[in-house]
Parts: structure tokens; C-alpha cells; sequence
């Protein structure tokens, strides 16, 4: 590997716009060098365009399959980068490879492709990957989902350590169903190899969760989605987490997978501290109405809802940018609150200590939006990965 040496020599990038810093906007100059943050000056010396350029966090997707067309399942750098690609255009700029329940040859296809791409990614003008985030096989075929339950597995730590092996440090996150034989096993292995284990696609209890939380479950996938739901006798995970103060949980915001008033809810119940704005996107993102695949499942994509034969949702097609516009539209929830979800707790999840805030010595990942929340132009690592043809404001070299 090719010792990394900075250009001492090299200007600074210098971006101007209204800056969200410390929980507001201010108009301020973002002077970056080698992709970090090296300091933020506040300024009245902007033009009118930048004054209204909003700059945020970059988004961070932990849960992503696909979009473009292509699949993390695909298992090949072509189908990563278009992913990345297709991502950046609304604001992410961090994502995790999320697979599907498969064989396990196909796994150790995917884990290959991944590493073979993390180390030149940088050559292109996407989101950048962040590693493996395992959805299955070790799932609750009570609550599968889009998931070949002919394919699921009880946690089995030897299958899963070779992956690990195999991965090389690049999973950095799994969903299981805590409530299956052998999961206590693997889950503290896990968390031993500094893995982000999350309960998803479950029929556990609330107290089989709370046996979970102490061998080192953490969080929640697509909560509400493909778990045991809330009773008034038997709370299941979701209340059992809200009840666990250090959980916290994600969501897919796009008005089909929760009712907004379930959103709503779930906002009151966590609060914006320990909420995850997510995609869950399959291929068909950004893609419109068709026949699409996922995990070997056909999908149909009809007035953009995507569902497998029995009518089941197949993943969602949405963007980043769509789920933070609907949180400061619907909820009325403040940048500042949208911003947390999408860039400072999924960068606190997966412990990415430069990642998710606009501060000296973070990664120069960052996002101009318009008022409404559209996204001007993306930056990743101090590149401009995507500008909008339209827009015009003062990023300089």
C-alpha cells in the first residue's frame, strides 16, 4: 500500500454558504484541506446565492441495497459505484453495502467485491462506501419480509467468523433475530470485533430484548417494519428499547413503509437523539415503475411502491434527501434535529469519529441544500462528487 504523504503545498478549498454549526445556520467560510475540515471562519462576505446555500453534514446511509439499477448483491465494483453514484445526487456521502438473505457463497461474492472496491473508490464521484452491513441470514421467518426463508439460518458463530475473517475489518454491521438459538454467541463475537449488532426482522420479546441489550445489541432496523409489534400485554422490542436509554433505532421515511402519525410516534417515543434516517433503496431507486429483483425475490415497482408476489414491500425507493424534506415538512422538526438523524447518530453508531458534523478535524463531507431541501451539490472527503447543473455558488480551489 502507497504511504499517504499530504501536499503541504496545496491551497485550501474554501466553501462558503449559511453553515449548520452547533445547532443553527450562520453564514461562515468552510476552509478544507487534504478532504479535513481545517477551520470555519464566520463571514457577512457572501453573495446572495451562497447566503441561501444551506450546508449540512453529508448523509450517511447505514441500511442501502441498492439504486441506479444496480445491487450490492450484483457483487461487483461496476454495481458499487454506480450506487454511489446514483446516492450522491441527494446527499450521501457515507453508505453501508447492506446484502440480503443468500447463499453463503454468494455472501463471500459480496464481502470480495466490497474490498476490492473500498481502496479505489476514491477515483470516483460517489458516496463513499463505509463497509458491510449483514441483513440476514439469521433472521425470524415469522417476520421475513423480502427474505428467502428458504435460505435463513439459526446464528451459527463459525459461518459468522469466517466471513469476519474473510471481510478483513470491513463488516460493520449485522441484523439478526436476538431471539434465535445460538445468537448470544455470536453476537458477543460481534461486539468483541467491534461490530454494530442490530435486532430486525424478529419476533423477539421485550424480555429476550433486554437479554440481548446485555450481550450487545445496540439498536433496532426499520423499526416497526418485520418485528413483533407493540401489545398492550406483551410490548415486544420496540417499547423495550424506548425503555433502554442508550438504544437507539432506525426508519424508513417515506410515508409507505409508517403512516406519518407512526413516525410521529416513533419521534416521541426516541426523540431525534436516537433516531436513523434510512433508505433501505433497492435497485429501482431513482429508477421509476418496472420489474425489478431482490436477493433472486422478482419485484414489482408500481406508482413507486415496491412489492414481491405476495404484496410484501421489497425495500423502498427512496433517497436521503426525500427523507429529511419529509421530517422538516411533515414533523416540522428543525435542520439541526433532521441533521442528527441523517449524519451525527448513524457517524455515533458505527463509531466514525470524523464522519457527521461540520467541525475542525472532521471529514470535509458536506452537502449544500436549497430552503426546500433540495440538494445543490455533494461533497465527499473535500471532492465535489455532484453539482446541480443549476447551481452556481462559490466553492474554490
Amino acid at each position: 500500500m502507497t504511504e499517504f504523504k499530504p501536499d503541504r503545498n496545496k491551497k485550501p478549498l474554501i466553501i462558503r454558504g449559511s453553515v449548520l454549526n452547533d445547532g443553527d445556520f450562520s453564514h461562515a467560510l468552510i476552509e478544507s484541506k487534504e478532504g479535513i475540515i481545517q477551520a470555519i471562519h464566520q463571514s457577512d462576505d457572501l453573495t446572495e446565492l451562497e447566503r441561501r446555500t444551506l450546508i449540512v453534514p453529508g448523509f450517511i446511509d447505514i441500511h442501502v441495497h441498492g439504486g441506479g439499477g444496480a445491487d450490492v448483491m450484483d457483487g461487483s465494483i461496476e454495481a458499487l459505484r454506480t450506487i454511489a453514484e446514483t446516492h450522491v445526487k441527494y446527499g450521501t456521502t457515507g453508505w453501508l453495502a447492506t446484502t440480503v438473505t443468500v447463499a453463503g457463497a454468494d455472501i463471500l461474492r459480496v464481502i470480495d467485491a466490497v474490498k476490492q472496491y473500498m481502496p479505489i473508490q476514491s477515483g470516483f464521484k460517489g458516496a463513499e462506501c463505509l463497509g458491510i452491513h449483514l441483513e440476514g441470514p439469521f433472521l425470524s421467518p415469522k417476520h421475513r419480509g423480502a427474505q428467502r426463508e428458504d435460505l435463513f439460518m439459526l446464528p451459527d458463530l463459525e459461518q459468522f467468523q469466517s466471513w469476519v475473517e474473510r471481510a478483513e475489518g470491513i463488516i460493520r454491521m449485522i441484523t439478526l433475530a436476538p431471539e434465535l438459538e445460538g445468537a448470544e454467541r455470536l453476537i458477543r463475537y460481534a461486539r468483541e470485533n467491534g461490530i454494530t449488532v442490530s435486532a430486525g426482522h424478529t419476533d423477539a420479546t421485550s424480555r429476550q430484548l433486554n437479554n440481548a441489550a446485555e450481550w450487545g445489541v445496540t439498536h433496532l432496523t426499520h423499526v416497526f417494519n418485520a418485528m413483533r409489534p407493540i401489545h398492550h400485554r406483551e410490548p415486544g422490542i420496540i417499547a423495550a428499547a424506548c425503555r433502554n436509554g442508550h438504544m437507539t433505532a432506525d426508519f424508513i421515511a417515506d410515508g409507505i413503509h409508517l403512516h406519518p402519525d407512526t413516525e410521529n410516534l416513533l419521534l416521541r417515543l426516541f426523540g431525534h437523539e436516537r433516531l436513523i434516517l434510512i433508505t433501505d433503496a433497492m435497485r429501482a431507486a431513482c429508477m421509476g415503475d418496472g420489474l425489478y429483483e431482490i436477493g433472486g425475490l422478482p419485484v414489482t415497482v408500481k406508482q413507486g411502491v415496491a412489492r414481491i408476489d405476495n404484496g410484501t414491500l421489497a425495500g423502498s425507493l427512496l433517497t436521503l434527501q426525500r427523507a429529511a424534506q419529509r421530517m422538516t415538512n411533515i414533523h416540522r422538526l428543525r435542520w439541526a434535529e433532521v441533521s442528527r438523524m441523517a449524519s451525527y447518530n448513524p457517524a455515533r453508531l458505527l463509531g466514525l469519529d470524523r464522519k457527521g458534523g461540520i467541525l475542525p478535524g472532521k471529514s470535509a463531507d458536506l452537502v449544500g441544500l436549497t430552503s426546500e431541501g433540495d440538494v445543490l451539490w455533494t461533497m465527499v472527503n473535500g471532492e465535489l462528487c455532484y453539482e446541480n447543473g443549476n447551481n452556481t455558488s462559490g466553492n474554490d480551489q
